[in-house]
């Protein structure tokens, strides 16, 4: 779809407009919540100013989004097909646009309070809440793409964790008789190739699932209630780019401190081992096709790299929150999500 022909869509219906610019606001709000993680760590230790690293992340994310979905679509793919509308363009349309108001209101509330909820989880939990709504049972959900979405839970916390403490004992072991301003130094510098690694990760993952449900829209917008298939054009990947950095810009530093201060204090060399084996956890879950937490996945591998140290290098206070958040968020969401949807159906159906 050219950018002109979406505009003009978006003008002759209103629906199209409504839902652009929720779904607008879901990307704005997952560049507040979920993409300030990728730099949390190389602005913590002081690599890089915050300024510099959040145009950083923008650039990279958009290379992300464009590379990958240009090597492999299979994460958007894999939310596109989650769940069922039913057959009815109109009420569908309004579902998800119900499913974006909900996303929003909980995720700004957790920015409020400083806590990076995971969007991807949100954004799932939202769209299931509004499927079971509009279809008035559980036949809207996709079991097959919910297992992807389980095993991307177990993926992003486990694996996150356990690779963070690895790479971080390694990265320990081969420093350990090096010159300890040299090695600062060098991984100074290393963080901010992290930092890029991660945000290019972050828009890979994220920046599908964002543009997977945008294309949803105007597919529903234009009265295709069933289409299995979508090509998704260059100047969406651009403005997805652009809106997640303009979030990161506004509402970034609180998610920051506390992913990237509060959790752990990290030395440069911890700050670039979490780097390292979160973009390869996120790199593997790309390439299957399973959509994962980037905020669950960095965030693991941050207290992974604090426990690599000793245990008591993590602040556990701050991990409980973040836990209870990531437990909440599907159950919470979700209910939101059918709750809203509810609502809308009965005001604009």
């Amino acid at each position: 779809m050219a950018l002109t022909d979406f505009l003009t869509q978006m003008v002759q219906n209103p629906m199209l407009f409504v839902s652009t610019v929720l779904i607008l606001g879901v990307i704005l709000v997952n560049g507040w919540t979920d993409a300030p993680n990728a730099i949390a760590t190389c602005v913590s230790t002081r690599a890089i100013g915050v300024r510099q690293a959040i145009l950083m992340a923008t650039i990279f994310n958009f290379l992300g989004v464009f590379v990958m979905t240009a090597i492999n679509s299979k994460v958007a793919y894999t939310i596109y097909n989650m769940v069922d509308f039913g057959n009815d363009p109109k009420t569908a349309l309004i579902a998800l646009c119900a499913a974006m108001a909900a996303i929003v209101i909980w995720a700004t509330a957790a920015w409020y309070f400083g806590i990076p909820t995971s969007e991807s989880h949100a954004l799932i939990a939202g769209i299931s809440g509004a499927a079971i709504a509009i279809q008035n049972s559980f036949k809207g959900i996709n079991g097959a793409e919910w297992v992807k979405v389980l095993w991307g839970i177990v993926l992003s916390t486990l694996l996150g964790f356990v690779m963070g403490f690895i790479t971080a004992k390694i990265t320990a072991f081969i420093c350990r008789n090096k010159n300890r301003m040299k090695t600062e130094r060098f991984f100074s510098g290393g963080q901010i190739a992290g930092g890029a690694m991660m945000a290019f990760m972050h828009g890979a993952q994220d920046g599908q699932k964002f543009m997977a449900i945008f294309l949803l829209g105007a597919a529903l917008s234009g009265g295709q209630a069933n289409a299995e298939s979508f090509n998704i054009p260059v100047w969406l990947m651009i403005l997805c780019s652009v809106v997640m950095g303009l979030g990161t810009s506004i509402g970034g530093y609180k998610i920051i401190k506390s992913v990237g201060m509060d959790m752990v204090k990290l030395k440069p060399y911890q700050g670039f081992a979490a780097d390292l084996s979160s973009s390869l956890c996120l790199l593997l879950s790309s390439v299957t096709g399973i959509p994962v937490s980037t905020t669950h996945t960095k965030t693991t591998a941050i207290m992974g790299v604090g426990a690599a140290r000793r245990m008591s290098n993590v602040n556990w206070a701050v991990v409980k929150d973040l836990v209870l958040t990531w437990v909440f968020t599907f159950p919470g969401c979700g209910l939101l999500g059918y709750i809203v949807a509810k609502l809308f159906l009965v005001i604009f159906a």
